[in-house]
């Protein structure tokens, strides 16, 4: 099993940033893709971003150029530095761990609330 805890959420202006983090534990490894995903209210939750555990990354239009996935595997933690960000970037975000059998990333955490106000 592998359990995820996200933090790093809050409230910021438009155009500031913020530093999110999924720090894992359980039966996780070097090799697993991990991924952040975002739910707005009245939305379906959507991809933002991906990376193997080679490093190769995958964004979301909305994501690209604004938005870095990046992890630690010696800390088993994921981050997603997000910048210059919008209110349309105000959601709930999610880490998730590619899960073989399932074809699909999953074992959510309980995720990190990102509010982008004026």
């Amino acid at each position: 099993q592998v359990q995820l805890v996200e933090s790093g959420g809050g409230l910021v202006q438009p155009g500031g940033s913020l530093r999110l983090s999924c720090a894992a534990s359980g039966s996780i490894f070097s090799s697993n893709s991990m991924a952040w995903y975002r739910q707005a209210p009245g939305k379906e939750r959507e991809l933002v971003a991906s990376i193997t555990g080679l490093g190769i990354t995958k964004y979301a239009d909305s994501a690209k150029g604004r938005f870095t996935i990046s992890r630690d595997n010696g800390k088993k933690t994921v981050y997603l530095q997000m910048n210059s960000l919008k209110p349309e970037d105000t959601a709930v975000y999610y880490c998730g761990v590619w899960l073989p059998g399932r074809a699909a990333f999953g074992s959510w955490g309980r995720g990190t609330q990102v509010t982008i106000s004026s």
